[in-house]
């Protein structure tokens, strides 16, 4: 049986896309057969991010509706021969999806992937509260600001009452915090909430802590997820993300401002 794991956030523009995209590389990479999905309906944008969107047919919508299979809507990753995209619909509208169907998608994926990713909108809107119901594990990301904290704390409430597992009695989902777009210097300002203050108000285990970078919107812009640019602090914060999630021993950087020798005495 495959694990579900959904990459969700209370506020849009958090980095979902771009998480969903880089943990489902990541764990194609390391052998485990991945699909990630789309339930972004209408506003899709994981295929551009994937590189794949000249080679969508058929979408989620389609196989929900019997207009197509799911072999027919999945491409797979050109660099990956483990991994494997599901686009969302961009023509449609989030009425289109059905607890039912996607329940149905999700049992035939389960059969042939150890991991399926989904890639949540922003919110509680339906897409969002199905990509959730049948998840075993859930990928918070917020960054370091006050409104998108709270935003993730209600996700939480609902990740506990929403979700099969809660509605069958069942151990709850696993949730995991990924902190992104983080500066140790504008945390030091006090621009930023630290990891801390983060952690203190949501208390949840910490999974990873992606550093600001440049290098996310080019890999973007490229059609290239981000764990892909190993010289990247993202791309390596990311492949940690995956690692520690996979159960190694991998500690955690890019939380301080280490600065060199001459940068501490000059203050440069």
């Amino acid at each position: 049986m495959a694990r579900t794991i959904v990459v969700t956030s209370g506020k849009g523009g958090v980095g979902k896309t771009t998480t969903s995209a880089a943990i489902a590389m990541g764990l194609a990479r390391k052998g485990h057969r991945t699909v990630v999905i789309d339930f972004d309906v209408g506003l899709r944008n994981l295929d551009l991010v994937m590189g794949c969107e000249r080679r969508v047919v058929y979408d989620l919508v389609n196989v929900i509706q019997g207009e197509a299979n799911i072999r027919q809507a999945l491409i797979r990753d050109k660099r990956c021969e483990e991994l494997y995209v599901l686009p969302a619909s961009q023509t449609r509208d989030k009425e289109a999806l059905s607890k039912e169907g996607i329940g149905a998608i999700l049992e035939q994926l389960s059969g042939d992937f150890e991991y399926i990713v989904c890639d949540s909108p922003a919110g509680i809107e339906k897409g969002a509260t199905l990509a959730m119901y049948y998840a075993d594990d859930a990928f918070v990301v917020t960054n370091p600001e006050v409104s998108s904290v709270r935003d993730s704390d209600r996700m939480l409430g609902i990740l506990a009452s929403k979700s099969r597992r809660a509605e069958n009695n069942e151990e709850p989902i696993k949730e995991y915090l990924l902190l992104n777009r983080y500066s140790p210097k504008r945390v030091k300002v006090g621009e930023m909430l630290s990891v801390e203050d983060v952690q203190e108000i949501l208390s949840m285990h910490l999974l990873g802590v992606i550093p600001e970078s440049r290098s996310v919107l080019s890999s973007s812009n490229a059609g290239v997820p981000i764990i892909l640019d190993e010289d990247s602090n993202a791309g390596q914060a990311y492949a940690d993300v995956v690692a520690r999630y996979l159960g190694e021993e991998v500690p955690h950087r890019f939380i301080n401002d280490k600065k060199g020798l001459l940068g501490r005495l000059f203050g440069g």
